[in-house]
């Protein structure tokens, strides 16, 4: 098994729902709300914003002071990164089914075994988002791409009713390459570093 997060979402592509296709950027507003209330709750700064509500001090703190994982923390994280992948999968157009508050099949979240914090280094969590930075330029590079292709992708739906196999590839390989660096650089469930491929 790996030591980094691993994401697994069933990739839906034929006989597509058109008109949920059309709207999509409507109809994910409600879960949109819901993960927001989140980022409101741990702070709405800039970072809490682009964590989406994920626990990343308390986390930083234990592990350096102590060199504990809080379970419950980490089970919170665990949760809202499935959530968010969820609601990702839905808007990247990787399937049609209305993502879910609770867990679903369709999208799984595996996080590595931390041993409560025993398999980490007590004090990379103070680097590891410097040492991301590499990680953070590719990612970029991959989202813009992955723009174009969900583009393409929109149209292609609308007009065929189909998902081309190298759009879901993409798409996929862009939502688990972000999963694995956050796992690194905001979950601290990791000190292994990510690949840098798709």
């Amino acid at each position: 098994m790996s030591n980094q997060i691993e994401t697994a979402i069933t990739v839906q592509l034929d006989n597509r729902d058109r008109k949920s296709v059309l709207l999509r950027i409507f109809l994910v507003v409600p879960m949109a709300i819901f993960i927001s209330a989140f980022t409101a709750w741990s702070g709405s700064t800039e970072a809490s914003t682009f964590l989406s509500g994920l626990l990343f001090l308390p986390v930083l703190l234990a592990l350096v002071f102590r060199g504990i994982y809080p379970s419950y923390i980490l089970d919170f994280n665990r949760s809202l990164l499935a959530l968010s992948t969820r609601v990702t999968a839905y808007i990247l157009l990787l399937n049609d089914k209305y993502p879910s508050i609770e867990e679903s099949a369709d999208v799984k979240i595996t996080f590595p075994d931390v041993e409560g914090g025993a398999k980490l280094n007590r004090y990379m969590p103070l680097v590891k988002w410097l040492l991301a930075v590499p990680l953070y330029l590719v990612g970029l590079v991959y989202t813009i791409y992955g723009i174009a292709v969900l583009i393409f992708t929109w149209f292609t739906i609308l007009f065929t009713g189909k998902m081309p196999a190298f759009s879901g590839d993409v798409l996929l390989g862009v939502t688990k390459y972000w999963n694995r660096v956050y796992g690194y650089a905001f979950l601290l469930v990791t000190d292994e570093y990510p690949s840098f491929s798709l």
